[in-house]
This record gives C-alpha cells, structure tokens and sequence, in this order.
C-alpha cells in the first residue's frame, strides 16, 4: 500500500487570491447591515465578529498548507532525499515556515484589534479599525506571495510524481544512458516508458508492476547515471543515486556490451566499481543486453576480465553467506529486449533474489519468534508394527489401470504434426491422405485413380445408383410441396356444425360490411387526391357527375358547380364577376338604367370592389355539408354543449403557464448573494 500520496495536497491559491477568497467570504458569512443608531455595544459586537472571522479564515487556510505539505524530517528518507534533490530543502523549509509565522502574525494582529474595538466610542471608530485589521492582514499574505507561489509550483510537481512505496518488493534498474533500462521495463510491466535511440530519455523515475508467484513487485526505471564525481552530477541523476542510496530493492544493473550505446565496457566497469558501496546488503544481478548485436562469448578479453571483476562483486552482495561468494548462478546473466531472449529468465532471478533476501531477513528478525510459537506441527509416531496401507477399491485400480493405459497409448500414437517434424518439417513432408482410406484390401490405399479407362470417364462410373438417387430426391421434394400446399389450409363450411356455420356466415358478413364502409371512406372526394384534367381522358370527374351525386343526397348542386366553374376558369381569360345571388337590388336597378355601355362598366366595377357583406352564423356556406340552415344550427348548439364540460374542468392544467407568487419569498428577503441580481 502507498503511504504517500502527494496528488491529495490542496491547491495553494496565490496571493491576491487568497485575499479574495478569505474578504468574499466573510462578506457573505457575516451581517452587512449596521445602523448608526444601534447601541454601542452592538456596533462593537459586529466588527469583532468581522475580526475574528477573517482571521480565523486565514488560520484555516494556512494550516491546511502547512499540515498538508510532507515535513523532510518526518517521511522516509527516500522521499527526503529525493525532495531535496528536486526542490533545494532549504527553500522548501523556508517558504512553510514563512507561511507559519504570516499565520501567527495574522493571529496577533486580530488579537490586538479585537482589544482596541471592545473600547470603540462610535461606528466610526469601530469602522476603521476593522479595516485597519483586515489591511494589515492582507499586507502579511501579500509579503509570503513568492512563497505561497513557490509552494504552489512544488505542489504541482510532487503531484506528478511516481507512487512509489519504499517497503515493498522492489526491482531497480540502473546503468549508463541508452543501455536497454526502458525497454526491459516495458516488456515486463505494463509501463509505458518512451524511448528513443539517444541518452538521457529518461529524465525521472518511472515505475511499473509485474508478478511473481503470485506476489506483486514493483519495477522501477531510474535515469541514467554517468561516471563523474558525485558534485558533478546533475538533478536527473542523483533521482538514481537516492533510489539506490534509500531503497531496500534487487538491483539490475545492465552493461552493453555491444558498445552500441556510446560507452565502452571498460567505462561502464568504471561506473560500477565507482557505484558499488550503494549496492550493499541488496541482491545484485549484472546484465548483459543487446546479444542480438554482440554475444557474450565474442567479446575480446579485456572486456571479459572486466565483466568477470564485476561479476566477483556481484557475488559479494550475497545475503548469509558472509561476503564469500558460494553460487555464481543467477549472478550474471545475459538477454536481449529486442528479440526478447532471457528477459523472463532475468526478470525471475531478481524477484527470487529479493525474496529469498527478505524471507531470510524475516527469520533473523525478534517477530518470528511470536510467529514460531503459535505453530506446532504434529508428526505422527508409529504404534506398533503394524503396517496399514490405504484401502483403496478394486474398481478404482481397474479404472486407474485403464486410465494410465490409454494415457500411454495416446503418447505412443503420433500425429501428422509429430510426423511432420520428423521428416523435415513444412514443405519437405507432405502428409498422405489416403491412408486413412476404408478398403476391402489396404493394399489398394496407393493405386493411382486413372481418369480415363477403354474410353470412357472414369468419374462418370463412380456411382451407379445415381439416376435412382435422383429419381428418390425428385418424388421426395414433390411430397413436400404437396404439404405445403395443404399447410395453406382454408375454412370451408363443411366440417362445422349449423350453429358455427351459422356464426361463420355472419362473421364474413360482417366482414364484408367493413370493407365496404372502408372503401365508401377511401371514395370521397375529400380522401382522393384531385386530378390534373390531363390526366382525366375518360371524362369522369366532371360537373354533371357531381351534379348527380348532390341531387341524389337532396343537396341543390348549383351552388357547388358554379363555384367549381369558377375556379377552373382563368384569370386571363375571363374576369372575374360578381355574384347577384347575395346582393341588394342596387345590381338589378342598374341593369334596368338606360345608360351608355362605358358608364355601365365603371358602376359594376366599382361594386365589385365594395365590401362583402358579413353571414350570419346560421346561414350555409356551400361545401359545409349541411341541408339547411336549422341543420347547422342544432350542430352548432351540440358541438357548443359537447365542449362545455371539458372547458369548465380544464382551467388550469399542468401545460398551463402558470405565476403562482408573483413575488417568492425567497428572492425578495434576506441579503443578496452573490452574483447578478438583474432578475430581482
């Protein structure tokens, strides 16, 4: 489990910031309304109050920062080190301690001030010390500014910081830049290190797990080291040094002995023999990579003197065995992450390294002893002579035999794949597939299969009963359509009683009745479509036709068919006239006038364009539907009636808009919030 977890430290605001913060919410936390008028004591009592609630705001805030950001002195020294190494200790410790004297000041300073107002003679006076405090208050945050800054830009970078646990099982990589370290972890973890073919890709510690035995261990990549003095070296490579300075981990330590990585192996001994007093008390396995590019064995002999020195001190690292080195294997071991070859083999020697350190640590430490005493392993002792096999069934052995014999015989059978390997491999051996073939004589299994024999094809003779096969597949598919065929079974009245032939003849009836009601609906002239006249070449929609019809119902069609001529006729043909059916008997008057014809023309032009005169609601409009005027006036009166209850009931609904208080208590009382107040 990770005991630190540094992505949980509370954003540290910056200075003018934290003022904001701290002066809005007293604003909204405290009252706002003093009178002049109130009593002394009460004017006293609210500028306290502002006070000591500022303060007690800027006390909160502060000691959160300093609570929550780790102390150097307190955490694993790991995570010490390595925090000074990125951020200078010194520094760090100054800026939380100048945030703890600013908290202390800021309490003084309310403290002084809360004295001097219980003593305030008026609002005035009371006024200007509150501001007073408050001023210098937010002076003291804005002078610890740079530091609230600096804590911030540390925040923001321990939180990108790998959660590394120092107790638990733990794998370090480490060696010159370029030598392999990110892609071992890659290919063993889920990590998911960049690399690149220059050094120093790796500019800070990454980690990834793996597993072993069923046992988690992290895996961590640390940058790569160069082989200087230690004051030489830069930040990204004492983040390795501390790792493997605090870190109680099975240490990789990877050699290239391919030289490709810019560094030769007398270079890269030099770094180890300079290194080694941090590979104390750890178990230390040395790393051939890259033997796709150069194998062990091709190495000349300088370099295989030193790689053999540094495998001697790899032996020394040994836990219990007193430094004398017993057991080279596991030791120096040799792989390649491009083509994969003895990754696994390296990954599996560290974690058993380590685990076999820390169970031998565990064994020589006091706890086991509380560990020992709670066991007690019985071993049970002979009573006599005796000897009492297991009883075991005489069922059970046969069927164990059975089993184990046709086990045997499994393994004995080969396969083709078995066959395959033998003889070559693929594209050597081709399998035979007719041994398998049921002959009445084995023998036959390899005759080769003429295709023409005394002039005839072969394969036309293959099967002699093809034409009655053929024949049984034809009456057999004219039984099945012949079922299906009486699958489309259809009701006949021969089969049912009088009474459900009685029941059948009056369903069908009223059947029938429906499709003809559905028809009549589909034949109305409100439901079909109009037709062009161009495409009416047989004459049927016509005036007389409708003129028919109308008079059939008891209808006058006049009205109707003159309408409909109207219409059809077009405005460049013929001119519009106006209609004498609803007029006065100023249009027959003018008729009767002897007058000449031009001013004739200019009088029923000008009544044309008159305004029509209003119906009365009673009247037939042509094309409602109704006989007659008193028809239309009792729907009218049903339609009205019908409607009356549903009006009555449906005054307001929940679609209804709706404005229940026009002025909610909870907008117009109280003291405004925050934020705009243009709906007020």
């Amino acid at each position: 489990m990770v005991q630190y977890n540094f992505k949980k430290i509370t954003v540290v605001p910056s200075g003018k910031d934290f003022i904001d913060i701290i002066l809005s919410r007293t604003q909204r936390q405290t009252p706002t309304v003093v009178h002049k008028g109130y009593a002394i004591s009460r004017l006293r009592q609210f500028y306290m109050r502002k006070v000591k609630y500022t303060q007690q705001n800027f006390h909160e805030k502060l000691s959160t920062i300093i609570e929550e950001f780790p102390r150097l002195d307190d955490i694993h020294p790991f995570y010490g080190d390595l925090l000074h190494v990125l951020y200078n200790k010194d520094h760090y410790k100054l800026a939380l301690g100048q945030v703890n004297t600013a908290r202390n000041l800021i309490s003084k300073i309310a403290k002084d001030y809360v004295k001097l107002l219980k003593y305030g003679d008026s609002l005035y006076r009371c006024k200007s010390l509150k501001v007073a405090a408050l001023g210098r208050m937010c002076t003291v945050i804005k002078r610890i500014g740079p530091s609230l800054a600096y804590l911030e830009q540390i925040r923001q970078h321990m939180a990108r910081l790998p959660s590394i646990d120092p107790n638990t099982r733990t794998i370090l990589i480490c060696g010159y830049p370029n030598v392999g370290k990110s892609s071992f972890i890659n290919k063993i973890t889920r990590a998911d290190v960049d690399v690149q073919p220059y050094a120093f890709t790796t500019k800070s510690l990454f980690v990834g797990h793996t597993d072993y035995k069923y046992l988690r261990y992290q895996v961590i990549d640390t940058p790569g080291i160069l082989d200087r003095p230690f004051e030489d070296r830069n930040i990204i490579e004492m983040c390795s040094i501390t790792a493997l300075a605090h870190l109680r981990a099975a240490v990789l330590f990877f050699l290239d002995i391919s030289g490709s990585c810019g560094y030769s192996i007398a270079q890269q001994a030099a770094l180890f023999h300079s290194i080694k007093s941090l590979f104390m008390n750890k178990p230390l396995i040395i790393v051939c990579n890259k033997t796709d590019l150069q194998p062990l064995e091709g190495i000349s002999e300088e370099d295989k003197k030193l790689v053999l020195e540094m495998k001697a001190e790899a032996m020394k690292t040994v836990i219990g065995q007193g430094g004398e080195p017993t057991n080279g294997d596991g030791v120096l071991l040799t792989m390649s992450t491009l083509t994969e070859e003895g990754v696994i083999a390296v990954k599996n020697a560290a974690c058993e390294r380590l685990l076999d350190q820390r169970v031998e640590l565990k064994m020589k430490s006091k706890k086991i002893n509380d560990c020992l005493n709670r066991f007690h392993v019985a071993i049970p002792k002979p009573r006599d002579q005796k000897e009492r096999p297991p009883c075991i069934p005489q069922s059970v052995l046969e069927a164990k035999a059975k089993q184990a014999a046709q086990m045997a015989e499994k393994e004995k059978r080969k396969t083709e794949k078995d066959l395959e390997d033998e003889n070559g491999g693929a594209g050597v051996y081709s399998a035979n597939l007719r041994k398998n073939y049921i002959l009445a004589n084995d023998e036959w299994k390899d005759d080769v299969l003429p295709e023409i024999l005394d002039g005839h094809n072969v394969y036309d003779f293959i099967d002699p009963d093809i034409l009655q096969r053929l024949e049984e597949l034809e009456e057999e598919e004219g039984m099945r359509q012949a079922e299906e065929e009486n699958e489309d079974f259809k009701m006949d009245g021969e089969e049912l009683t009088p009474e459900e032939q009685a029941a059948l003849a009056e369903i069908r009836k009223k059947k029938s009745l429906l499709i003809r009601e559905h028809r009549m609906k589909k034949s109305t002239a409100e439901s079909r479509p109009t037709v062009p006249r161009k495409f009416d070449k047989d004459r049927k929609f016509t005036t007389e036709r409708m003129g028919r019809q109308l008079s059939a119902l008891g209808l006058d069609p006049s009205l109707a068919i003159n309408r409909a001529r109207g219409r059809s006729l077009s405005r460049r043909g013929r001119k519009r006239e106006r209609s004498l059916d609803k007029g006065d008997n100023d249009a027959g008057d003018a008729m009767d006038m002897d007058v000449d014809q031009q001013n004739k023309k200019l009088r029923i032009r000008s009544r044309s364009r008159s305004r029509s005169k209003s119906r009365p609601p009673g009247e037939v409009a042509p094309g409602e539907g109704f006989k007659d005027s008193a028809q239309k006036v009792k729907a009218l009166k049903l339609a009205k009636k019908s409607v009356k209850k549903r009006n009555k009931d449906a005054r307001r609904g929940e679609a209804d808009r709706v404005i229940p208080s026009l002025k909610p208590k909870h907008l117009f009382s109280g003291k405004r919030s925050i934020g705009k107040t243009q709906r007020r």
